[in-house]
Formats: C-alpha cells, sequence, structure tokens
C-alpha cells in the first residue's frame, strides 16, 4: 500500500521500521529535515520536508494516490488537520493521534464529522493496558484476539510450582484448563517449544487460550488468589487520569502522588474518587507514610524513565505490590527487561502497534489474510491473526499433516464462537480466525508459513 506518514518522532519512526520491514510504499513528512535524512538513509522511503498540513506538501507526497495517511506529530490539532486535508485532497483511509482528554469522548463526534478511520490516544490506550493486567495480577501482559474472545497471557512459573519439570504435552495432567504454551522465555533464550520440552520455575511463558481457561490455569498454578483492592500510582500524569477513574470504577481504591500542586487540584476535581497527596514520591520516607508496604499494586508514571525504573525497584524491595512501570524509551528492551520491573507500560509502542495492526487489517482487504499482528518478544516473537478464506492452502488438511516451518505454531482456532486449542488430528475451516506465533515478523500472507 501507499502510506503517508506525517510525524517522525519516536512513535512516528517505529511505526516507519514495521510498515518499512512490511514492503509499504512509505512517504514521511516531517519540519526536521535532520530527522528526515536519518530516515531515508535507514529505510527504503521518501522524505519530504514541511508542514503535514500544508496541501502542497501532501500533494507532494503523493496523498491523491496514497491509500492511508497517518498523523502522529505533536499537535492533537495539526493531526486532526492534516487527517481532513488528506481525505478532501485524496480520499484516503486517515489514521490520527489525538492525546488531549477534552476529545477523548468525542471520539465518534470527530470519527464521523472528519471521516477519520483510526483515532488513537495513547495515554487511554495505556490505562486501559494497565488496567488489563491489573484486573489479572499475576500476568504480566494480557493481549486479546478474535475481537476479545482469546486472550494471551504472560507469566512467571512460580517457585515450588506444578509445572516446575512439566513436559509441555503433560500439561492437561496437571491442569484444569484448556491451554496451549506458545513461548518460553529462559534468561536470554526463547523458545517456540514443542511438547517435549520441559519448563521450570522461574521461566517466562506465554499461553493462549479462553478468558475463562487462561484465569483457571493461572488458578491452578498458584497465581490466581491474589486480588488488586487499592493501587498507588506515582505522577498524576494523563494516563494517571485515565488509569485511576478505570479502577474507581471497578472498586479498587486509588491513591496518587504528584508533586505539581496545580495538577494535584486538577485531579482533585477530576477525580473526586482518588486520594491525592501533594508530595515528591522520591523520597523514601513519603513512599513509607503513605504506605508503600501494604499497597497491592503499584504503578510508576512519572515523565522521567530512570525514576520510573527506581520507584519500581524500590518498591519491589520492600513490598509485595504488582508492578507495572511506564517506560518511554523505544529501543531499550533488552537492557529494560533484565531489571525485575514487574509489567511494562510502554504508550509509545502501544500507539505503533495499534496503527500497525489496523494496516494489517487494511491490507487483508485488499490482498493479504493477516487481520493483525502482536508483539510477544520485541523483535523475536510475534503472533499473527489470520481471516481463513476460502482459497487457503491449509482449509481441510489436519495439521499435523501441513508442512508449517519450524519457526511457526498454530496456536488457536476461533471458529463461530468455539475457541479449539488445535492437536495434529485439527483441521482448519473457511471462516475460521487462526492465530500463529512465529519468530519471523515479515510473514504476509498464509501461505508464508508453509515450507
Amino acid at each position: 500500500m501507499k502510506i503517508i506518514v506525517v510525524g517522525s518522532g519516536k512513535v512516528g519512526a517505529s511505526i516507519i521500521r514495521e510498515l518499512a520491514l512490511q514492503k509499504h510504499d512509505i512517504s514521511v513528512i516531517d519540519v526536521q529535515s535532520r530527522v528526515i535524512d536519518d530516515l531515508t538513509n535507514s529505510y527504503d522511503v521518501m522524505g519530504l520536508v514541511g508542514n503535514g498540513a500544508s496541501h502542497s506538501i501532501q500533494k507532494e507526497a503523493g496523498v491523491e494516490d496514497a491509500d492511508l495517511l497517518i498523523a502522529v506529530a505533536d499537535s492533537d490539532e495539526q493531526n486532526l488537520l492534516c487527517c481532513l486535508i488528506a481525505k478532501k485532497a485524496g480520499g484516503c483511509s486517515t489514521i490520527a493521534r489525538v492525546r488531549n482528554p477534552i476529545y477523548s469522548s468525542e471520539i465518534s463526534f470527530l470519527k464521523e464529522e472528519l471521516g477519520l478511520s483510526l483515532i488513537v490516544n495513547p495515554e487511554l490506550a495505556a490505562a486501559e493496558e494497565a488496567a488489563r493486567i491489573l484486573r489479572t495480577p499475576s500476568a504480566i501482559r494480557v493481549e486479546t484476539f478474535a475481537r476479545g474472545h482469546v486472550e494471551m497471557m504472560k507469566l512467571v512459573i512460580p517457585k515450588d510450582s506444578i509445572l516446575n519439570g512439566c513436559r509441555l504435552m503433560d500439561i492437561g495432567k496437571k491442569v484444569r484448563a484448556d491451554v496451549l504454551v506458545c513461548t518460553v522465555e529462559r534468561g536470554r533464550d526463547v523458545e517456540i517449544p514443542n511438547g517435549q520440552f520441559v519448563l521450570q520455575s522461574g521461566d517466562t511463558i506465554s499461553i493462549v487460550a479462553s478468558p475463562d481457561n487462561a484465569r483457571r490455569f493461572v488458578d491452578s498454578i498458584g497465581l490466581g488468589k491474589r486480588r488488586i483492592t487499592n493501587t498507588m500510582i506515582i505522577g498524576g500524569s494523563k494516563i494517571a487520569y485515565y488509569l485511576a477513574k478505570k479502577l474507581l470504577e471497578s472498586g479498587i481504591r486509588v491513591k496518587i502522588l504528584e508533586k505539581d500542586i496545580a495538577r494535584c487540584e486538577e485531579l482533585c476535581g477530576t477525580l473526586p474518587g482518588a486520594v491525592v497527596i501533594h508530595a515528591d514520591a522520591s523520597n523514601q520516607e513519603v513512599l513509607m507514610e503513605e504506605g508503600i508496604v501494604d499497597c497491592d499494586s503499584f504503578v510508576t508514571l512519572t515523565g522521567i524513565d530512570e525514576e520510573n525504573i527506581f520507584l519500581s525497584l524500590y518498591a519491589k524491595n520492600c513490598s509485595k505490590a504488582k508492578i507495572i512501570t511506564k517506560v518511554d524509551r523505544i529501543g531499550f528492551d533488552e537492557i529494560i527487561t533484565t531489571f525485575d520491573l514487574g509489567s511494562l507500560l510502554q504508550p509509545k509502542k502501544i500507539v505503533s502497534d495499534t496503527i500497525t495492526r489496523y494496516v494489517r487489517a487494511m491490507q487483508n482487504s485488499i490482498s493479504s489474510n493477516v487481520e493483525a499482528l502482536y508483539h510477544i518478544i520485541e523483535g523475536r516473537v510475534v503472533a499473527l491473526e489470520f481471516s481463513i478464506q476460502g482459497d487457503a492452502p491449509v482449509i481441510g488438511i489436519p495439521l499435523q499433516d501441513l508442512p508449517t516451518k519450524d519457526n511457526a505454531l498454530m496456536a488457536c482456532i476461533y471458529r463461530h464462537g468455539t475457541i479449539i486449542i488445535p492437536n495434529g488430528q485439527s483441521v482448519i475451516q473457511e471462516g475460521d480466525r487462526l492465530i500463529v506465533v512465529t519468530s519471523d515478523p515479515t510473514l504476509g500472507d498464509l501461505k508464508d508459513i508453509l515450507k
């Protein structure tokens, strides 16, 4: 597809990297010539220096023939204007990043009146992910597939677990839940395992299952008894506002520590159910006085990665809280994951992944059958959701007879409301949604997983 990206900050650069891997025809617009030079030297893209809200600049970028324009500049209003001009000038699909909470209740109106295909709010999306994690505190991460009917959950096998020393093929004898372990992380090693793989305590595993089976699995291995009743949030950011609102609606008590007095007053007015404390959370005495030792969950949402990391490490040392750490920097995953920071929250990456998933789904209507792509282990393992069409080369053949590549695992079949964890005798049918886990992120079609 021909795609125009306006804005090439961290989010824009991440989107461009993903789309370039998928071999799309990409044009990038940014006001900074140095940034454009870096991108054109790194990727096969066309770069234009200028204001993306200019009709003449968009025309030079080829908006009249474009399939999609993605606006992720710093200004919400500029992003909306870019999309409006592109819609009028070329009739292409448009995606805008919109961050201001003022617009959060007007998304439907903006989409309809401006003809937008998708509006992405990184702070709201990050808050939704954090709330999802806190609903299942034993999980490091929870993703949904097949429009929410299938969950992929990442968790750590606890010490003395019944899974320690268990072969994957024997899990059904120990756990009364229909799940599939699709990845195992052990230190720096990553496996897409087969049935003979032996699990160990401390392994980080990703499972695919229905929401009910996922929770039954967590309960069975001794991780499900924990429930979150209160949370301490560090930093009164937009994410903190959205997250606190969601947690309060769920009956979870919320305490927010923020060092800016004006922001504290603002949060007190918008979140009457939360306890808002004017304090500097980098002071250990303050954290102790406010009850860090006894809190069920601890979420660091300041604007400084280093502060979030140190606060989370401190909370890990002095409490048993479920910890979520916000990290904005993209590209330091290998270093950051060596720290025990609980669940990582990366708003910029969430936006990038959301947009690239939409592009995958849009491409599906043109040529491919990939509905969505999810990063399980950044840069190493992805999960692809396929929509099985009538000409798919896998229909009607038992999985044990399909010549699939070694780096691809058929993880789940969703069929008319039924979730099937496949075995060798399972057969894929037209209309199914198939989730495939692979170490090859460049796959673009179902036939690519076959030898």
